[in-house]
């Protein structure tokens, strides 16, 4: 089978027409690094780039010392999350509007390499990145998409690790607080005769913030560890740097997707029931780097050649089963959205009454484990080139990548019963489930010319993705499926500079997102042509950015996981929701204030307007569409977004506030589905941190996440309501050396 957009055989003979790809812009005190994709200058001049981009930097990262990327992207214009386990352990981000369910819509980087588990094939993240050991997050929306494909709708996020220092260097990061929260966190590198190296560790753990009836661990523990060594070498005036990064990290958290009824989160927001004792995710993450980066005068290049591999084993609540072992015809959104109709299942998952007793109907508990085993390997070739024409200066950058990645699902469900409030395994056989591999082979192209005429720097780019798929099913020898996907992505953007200090940006660029291998061909890529058009202002002590985007959908996809609809039958498949309109603002603005000769306060805020429609009426099967009519919002995008930012910094010491306001959101866009015409409530809260420098001997730090303990709702899905974290205290110790 075929899903062919237009995507001509040049791809090879444009490719190699490219030279090598685009790496890097370099600051003037890192021109060998090749990790950040931009270095980005925020407080000594006026960014020229087109495209709204933001960089977090380290000394952004540590005002608040998160270690959940949901908060650390609130300042961020353009974000809307899910929150799920309050953690952050499996993250839901969407950038200007695409569905956030498992950050499956936005391209996700390390060190400029794809680090998802499966970013072609099944690009849900599962695994994410330990963020508490990066020095940067560098985010990029609007026209510079095309550059870090495949999923080009929205944007890309590129989590940048410690460099190797040039010196001998390390340091310590301890960090305790509420509910057995615990931060152990280590580095150190050096130099030897022309060979740096450095070497990192964390662990992270916490007993977890909610109550299982019956009793039970919620809690979580995770290890991530980091190696990097390089050479660097000059010949004939040309900076050579050899690279290797090894990097393992592992997960063991007690985490369900079983949430509460309303009355029951009511009453407490932070109970779990009895069936989610069992529930229980366990990963392992490993990753091997090499890398070349080659700097001349005009010419920087970085060749990296990578391998990712993921394994993950979640075992949790599935459904009920009858008697004869067989799944029951109500499911679990249906128990929790009506107790008292199903009072028995209710009563069994709640621990209140065992699922075997005399005279009653033998229910059991069908607990699925999704085992899955993930990998993704390529070579990727980046390069800036500048030169001038006809006496104006450009700036090539391009770039190639043939990439290869597998997801195969072994799952199986086991029967559980409930006894005296535990429930406990039944020791019968597993029964398979979804068993299958998806593939995909990708090649991706792209080039984009940045010239400065006068005031006016122009860029303009294309990408190019050919991808082709594979799909089977074990077991079934005529079930399977190749396809092949082509296509095209252009963009033009531009910075006109009004003056010193202010200018105005613009740029539209063809937004994708590839349907997965096991799709067929009815089932449509996703596709949409996005605009944005803004200014920036920066005298060095005011910055203001403002950003106006329209993306217009050609067809919107979404597809059915376990944590976005809960639909085991629908469990991978993809829907059209045909053509559809976001449309927003962004703006991000900061200052600092000098009380006196001692006493600086900083303060800004970012704030974010979303609005959406779906452009046609159509009736859907998929939980969060519904029958929809033309005009009908997307589901989870809220209208309004908006963080403030406080701060009191001394010499030695310093106070940071930052309040966050959601509004509400919807749960479903049309009607005819649990949850139609169910909100998200709006939500405020607040966190505070403080910092006193110790000199020599270190720094001290504190924080409260969520000061006035807000425990609203923050998602129904995929069975029940669950909260974010409650009121969090931690101090913690950094000493560098």
């Amino acid at each position: 089978m075929t899903n062919s957009i237009t995507f001509k055989k040049s791809v090879l003979a444009l490719s190699l027409s490219l030279a090598l790809p685009t790496a890097v812009a370099q600051s003037a005190d890192e021109t060998d690094d090749i990790e950040h994709i931009t270095i980005l200058s925020h407080h000594d001049k006026l960014r020229k780039e087109a495209g709204s981009a933001t960089l977090l930097s380290e000394a952004k990262l540590e005002k608040f010392e998160h270690d959940d990327i949901h908060k650390i992207l609130e300042n961020v214009p353009g974000i809307n999350i899910r929150e799920e386990d309050g953690y952050g352990l499996r993250p839901n981000i969407g950038f200007r509007g695409v569905t956030p369910e498992r950050s499956k819509k936005i391209t996700i980087l390390e060190d400029g390499v794809l680090i998802g588990p499966s970013p072609y094939s099944a690009p849900a993240a599962y695994y994410f990145p330990v963020v508490t050991r990066m020095t940067a997050v560098e985010v990029f929306k609007g026209p510079s998409a095309i550059k870090y494909g495949p999923q080009t709708v929205a944007g890309t996020i590129n989590l940048v690790t410690r460099q190797i220092p040039e010196f001998s260097e390390g340091g310590i990061d301890l960090a305790f607080g509420s509910d057995g929260y615990q931060k152990a966190h280590a580095h150190f590198g050096s130099v030897v005769n022309n060979v740096g190296f450095l070497l990192e560790g964390v662990n992270l753990k916490a007993d977890g913030f909610k109550d299982i009836d019956g009793g039970g661990d919620s809690g979580f523990e995770k290890n991530d560890y980091l190696a990097k060594f390089n050479y660097k070498l000059e010949n004939d005036g040309i900076d050579h740097e050899l690279g290797l990064k090894l990097s393992y990290a592992d997960e063991l958290s007690n985490e369900t997707y079983l949430g509460l009824t309303e009355e029951d989160f009511k009453a407490d927001p932070y109970r779990r029931y009895a069936a989610t004792q069992p529930a229980q995710m366990d990963t392992k993450h490993t990753q091997i780097m090499f890398s070349h980066g080659l700097q001349a005068d005009n010419l920087s290049v970085s060749t990296r050649l990578y391998r990712n591999d993921y394994e993950r084993a979640w075992r949790k609540l599935h459904g009920m089963l009858d008697q004869r072992m067989r799944p029951t015809d109500v499911k679990l959104q249906e128990i929790l959205a009506n107790p008292e109709k199903h009072e028995l299942e209710y009563a069994v998952i709640t621990g209140q009454q065992d699922s075997i007793t005399d005279g009653q109907p033998a229910l059991y508990l069908n607990m699925g484990t999704n085992d899955r085993a993930y990998y993704s390997q390529g070579l990727q070739i980046d390069a800036t080139y500048e030169y001038k024409l006809f006496g104006y200066t450009n700036k090539l950058a391009s770039g190639i990548r043939f990439h290869q990645d597998e997801i195969e699902r072994k799952h199986f469900e086991e029967n559980y019963a409930m006894k005296n409030g535990k429930a406990f395994d039944l020791l019968q056989d597993p029964r398979p489930a979804t068993q299958e591999k998806e593939q995909t082979d990708a090649w991706s192209i792209y080039a984009e010319n940045q010239v400065e005429i006068n005031a006016l720097t122009l860029g303009l780019g294309i990408r190019g993705e050919l991808m082709k798929m594979h799909h089977t099913v074990k077991d079934q020898p005529t079930n399977w499926q190749d396809k092949t996907t082509r296509i095209w992505l252009p963009g033009l953007s531009g910075f006109y500079q009004l003056s010193e200090e202010s200018g105005l940006l613009f740029g539209v660029h063809r937004g994708f997102v590839p349907s997965s291998p096991k799709q067929t061909e009815d089932i449509e890529v996703e596709k949409s042509t996005n605009y944005e058009f803004g200014g920036r202002f920066n005298d060095g002590i005011t910055e203001l950015e403002v950003v106006a985007f329209y993306n217009d959908y050609s067809n919107l996809k979404e597809s059915c996981g376990q944590s976005s609809c809960g639909d085991l039958d629908q469990l991978d498949q993809e829907f059209n929701g045909g053509a559809a309109t976001v449309y927003g603002l962004e703006t991000q603005f900061t200052q600092t204030y000098p009380l006196n000769l001692q006493l600086d306060i900083p303060y800004g805020f970012v704030y974010t307007y979303t609005d959406s429609q779906f452009d046609s009426s159509f009736d859907s099967t998929f939980a969060q569409w519904g029958d929809v009519t033309k005009g009908d919002e997307l589901p989870y995008l809220p209208n309004h977004q908006l963080t403030f930012n406080l701060g009191l910094e001394g010499n030695a010491w310093s106070f940071n506030l930052a309040m966050k306001y959601r509004s509400s959101m919807k749960e479903v866009a049309g009607t005819g589905q649990p949850l139609s015409g169910v909100e998200v409530p709006s939500l405020t809260t607040v966190n505070v941190s403080a910092a006193y420098e110790l000199g020599k001997y270190g720094r001290i730090y504190a924080k409260v996440d969520n000061l006035f303990d807000e425990a609203e709702i923050v998602s129904r899905r995929p069975y029940g309501a669950r909260s974010g974290v409650p009121r969090q205290f931690t101090l913690g110790y950094k000493y560098q050396f």
